[in-house]
Order: C-alpha cells, then structure tokens, then sequence
C-alpha cells in the first residue's frame, strides 16, 4: 500500500467495537432477510450489494478514489476492502473472480473489526481505568477485581492487529489471515480465559460498588456521558473481550466458507478456528465453574434425605433444571376425577447425572424421597385426555433409590414447560424435527433479530443474527433450537427470531455449516467408533 495502514486504521475508524458489532450484525440480518425473499438465493450476497450510498454497484469501472473514505465516517457502510483507493485503483478488481472478491472483504473484515476493538479497548483502559479520580475511589483489590487483565488483552489485541495490518501491507490481495489468528490464538489467546473467568466476581463486584459507593457511581455517569464513549455505557466496554472472542470465531467461520475446497487456506482456516473454539469453550468453563459451584453448595444445604443420602456436590455435576410439577395421587390406572385433589405438588432438581425428586417442606428447605441416574429416566407423553389431563406426561426410573422401576405421572402448568421437562428429563428422545448432526437435507430455521439472555439453565442466550434449527416448538409461543455455529441448543421465546423460508436459503447454511464443522465431525466419527468398539 502506498498509504500507511495501521495510520488509517488507528487515527480514523469513527466506530467503536460496540458499535461495529451492532451494526454488523445487523447488516447479517437484513442481508439475509433479503436473500430469504428471494427465488434463488445466490442473486444476492453480503459482498455484492451497494458499498456505500457514495459508492455505485460496479467497482469495475470506477477505479478512481472514493468521494467518502469509508474509515473516516462512522456514519457510512462498514469499509469494504473493494473500496479502498490503491484496490480500485490497481486494476485487480477487474481481473479477480468474484468469490475471490468475496474472501478478501472477509479476510479484510476480520482486520478492521480488529482495529475497531482495540480502539474500544483503549478507551476502557485510558478513559476509565487510568481515571485519577476513580483511582482514589477504588481500593487496589476493588480495581484489580473490576478490571482484571484488561491490560494483558489489549497488548494482545496490539500485537495481534500489528501482524494483520504487516500482512495486508505486503500486497494488495490479501494472501491469508487464518495463519496468523492460528499463531495469536495458540500463544497469546489464552489471556481471554483469564479475564472471562472472572465474569461473574466482576459483575457482581460493578453492582455492590454502584450500591455502596455513590461517588464511584457518579464517576462511572460522568464519564459515560462523556462524547468519546457515544452513549456507551461502562459495562458495555467491560464485556468487550468475550464478545470479541467469540466474534473472532464467527469472522473465521465467515472466512471458511469462502475458502477453495482442500486449499491450504482452508486448512489454515481450520486450524485456526478449532483453535478458536477451545479458547471460546475454555472461556465458556470459566465462567460457568464459579457459578455451578456456589450453587450445588446452595442446593445442598436445602436437601434433607428421607432416603439413602446422595453426595450433591461434585466437580463433574451441574443443575439443568429445577421446579415444581404436579403428581398424579393413587394408582396409574384409577384415574378418577372424584378425588378431591387429583394432583400434588412435587419439586425436581435435575442435574447433568442425576434426577431427585423432593417435597416442599418449611423453612425453604426440600424433603428428598426419591432419585435415580439421569441414565436410567425414560419419558412418555400423555395423549390428552381432557383439561384436567392436559399438559401431563409419564416419568420412568428404571432404577430408583430402591433399585427397582418407578413411574410418576406428571403434570405441568404449560405445554412450553412439559416439553421442555420431557426434553431435560430425557434429552435423547426424538425431538419433533431432526437435529443438525443427523445431516437432514432439510429442517426448520430460524434467525435471531432481537437479543436473548437465559434466564433458566435449559435456555439459550441468543445473540443478533445467530441462525439455528428449530428441533421442537410450542403453541405458547417456545422453540427448542440448535445453532448452527456450535451446536449449543436451548430454549427460547419464538418471539426473538424470524423463520427462514427460503428453503435454498436453509439448505446453503447447512452446507456451510457442514463445512465448518468437517474436522469436528470427522473427530465425532473417530470416537463414536472408538465408543462401539
């Protein structure tokens, strides 16, 4: 390049991370909408449509420089690698195929994403951190909890983005980017599992100092409101590197999918973002290990055994879910409408292992009276048989705490809540569409427009533009879903999301999922043999 890069990157890019990452995401959503809409999906792609609304359609012609640098203004379309001066000037655009086009705004993409983070990152760092008046107002502990290593991932996020602006600078045509996310991500990267990990003391730390201290809380105002962070606010910035983490593996994914088939950048992008997705799970671990912890030792203290006592607490053991059903009283077969009460409450803990099944007692506390390995549970639906039936399902223990075979007639308050028991209680029971993994050439889809957070352990936080196969869906409004980019599946609000009809459409993101996903699938092979053997 005839222009400094890393000068146009640091000293222009107007977005910060937060708002790039909304932007981006949205732009991936109405994209999408579009192609959805469309008879055949492959007339429009991310890449093919208007760069700016300075800029025409073709770029083939024009190779003159921009009216707008698309760095410079923050209010325009993302920067795309097709409009930079010395690309349209170089003749290149002319002479490249058009998935060539493609894979260079991705691998371009992957750069100035990087940029934009940094430059958030710093903002945290020098706006907020390095405040001499939050300083005084924190003790050492207070802000070592707050900010953790932020220090360490932004001199990551520094040497990162120097080696992609070098490799950008050495030609026009980007050559690859997945080399060097491979090398950051094997040595550097696990600076991210040390700060996610702390997620939660950090969370909970910015709360009880918001409530205990009013002169950090009208610091942390003061500088929010200042225009450098654009109405952003401080936590938004704290949670900046997981959010990058976990983007970073969505931007190689991207880049995979535009790869030449057994090439070696398509080896190099597979390296990379399995990589990536140790990093993203290590994450994950991290901050789920604290959380599980306190709450089996709170469990465990609310437990009080009329049988044999089970040891709740355990490395390897999580809650799934918990909550009240109804049992049905007397006999299966004496279904009989007469009895004054036909139901009586019952409260299930269900773990990654383990079923318990408790009455309610006084003083918060739960009466266990029964239990089995989560193994040995099989479930069945009850045809409905009138209202008072409605929403009731079958609970086998093949072997209890008495090792024998029990069943429990069980009723929910909703059909949302017996499905998503019956799927928790049994999670290898056939779900009403088939999954990813059965390689199904078609199945519902639907994509994320509005952002969810889990508010119970079977439910799955949702991010913008996340795609997902609907395995199972209620008629109040519930969908059992796999997304595509981890498989990680859950429950959550139909209302979040907008189905994709285009059935091109889903049978292009399997495609690309499949592709993805082919080294881990080919590992899933190698121990499901290993498994029968």
């Amino acid at each position: 390049f005839s222009c400094n890069l890393s000068d146009l990157l640091r000293s222009f890019l107007g977005l910060l991370y937060q708002e790039y990452r909304d932007k981006s995401t949205r732009e991936e959503i109405e994209t999408r909408r579009l192609q959805d809409s469309q008879t055949d999906p492959e007339e429009t792609s991310p890449s093919e449509e208007t760069p700016s609304e300075a800029e025409p359609t073709s770029t083939i012609e024009n190779k003159a420089p921009p009216q707008i640098n698309l760095l410079r203004n923050s209010n325009s379309r993302f920067n795309l690698w097709q409009d930079l001066p010395e690309v349209q000037s170089s003749g290149v655009l002319s002479i490249l195929q058009p998935d060539e086009i493609k894979l260079q705004e991705a691998m371009f993409e992957l750069v100035t994403s990087e940029a934009s983070y940094y430059k958030s990152l710093n903002l945290l760092v020098s706006h907020f951190m390095e405040n001499e008046r939050l300083k005084k107002i924190l003790h050492q502990s207070e802000a070592h909890i707050l900010f953790s290593n932020v220090l360490d991932v932004m001199a990551v996020s520094e040497r990162f983005l120097l080696d992609l602006e070098q490799r950008v600078e050495e030609n026009i045509v980007i050559s690859d980017v997945c080399d060097i996310v491979y090398q950051h991500t094997v040595n550097h990267f696990s600076v991210y599992i040390t700060y996610v990990s702390n997620q939660t003391y950090q969370e909970r730390a910015y709360k009880q100092l918001l409530q205990d201290k009013p002169a950090f809380r009208e610091v942390i105002s003061q500088l929010e409101l200042d225009p450098k962070c654009k109405g952003l606010s401080f936590s938004s910035f704290l949670i900046l590197p997981f959010q990058r983490i976990t983007r970073l593996k969505l931007l190689v994914q991207n880049i995979l999918k535009k790869v030449e088939e057994k090439s070696d950048r398509e080896s190099t992008a597979l390296d990379a973002h399995k990589e990536l997705e140790t990093v993203v799970k290590a994450c994950n671990e991290g901050v789920r290990k604290m959380s599980r912890t306190e709450q089996m030792i709170s469990i465990q203290k609310k437990l009080e055994f009329k049988i044999k006592s089970v040891p709740i607490i355990s490395h390897s053991r999580w809650l799934l879910k918990q909550g009240e059903l109804q049992q049905m009283n007397g006999p299966k077969t004496s279904r009989t409408l007469r009895t004054k009460k036909l139901f009586r409450e019952i409260y299930l803990f269900l773990f990654n292992d383990l079923l318990v099944i408790c009455r309610q007692i006084p003083g918060d506390k739960y009466q266990v009276f029964d239990s089995a390995p989560r193994g040995l549970l099989r479930v069945e639906e009850l045809e409905d048989q009138g209202q008072s039936l409605a929403n009731v399902f079958i609970l086998r223990l093949l072997e209890n705490a008495d090792d024998r075979e029990a069943s429990y007639m069980l009723k929910a308050s909703s059909q949302s809540e017996m499905k998503r028991w019956m799927i928790s209680l049994a999670p290898n029971r056939r779900t009403k569409f088939v999954s990813f993994t059965s390689r199904l050439v078609d199945c519902p889809q639907i994509q994320c427009v509005h952002p969810y957070v889990a508010q119970q352990p079977d439910e799955l936080s949702l991010e913008l533009a996340d795609v997902l196969n609907i395995l199972d869906k209620t008629d109040d409004g519930w969908i059992f879903g796999e997304r595509l980019h981890d498989q990680e599946r859950g429950w959550f609000p139909s209302s979040m999301g907008e189905e994709i009809l285009n059935p091109k459409i889903r049978a292009q993101n399997l495609k690309e999922c499949f592709r993805v996903h082919k080294s881990d699938d080919s590992q899933r092979r190698k121990l499901g043999s290993r498994n029968r053997q």
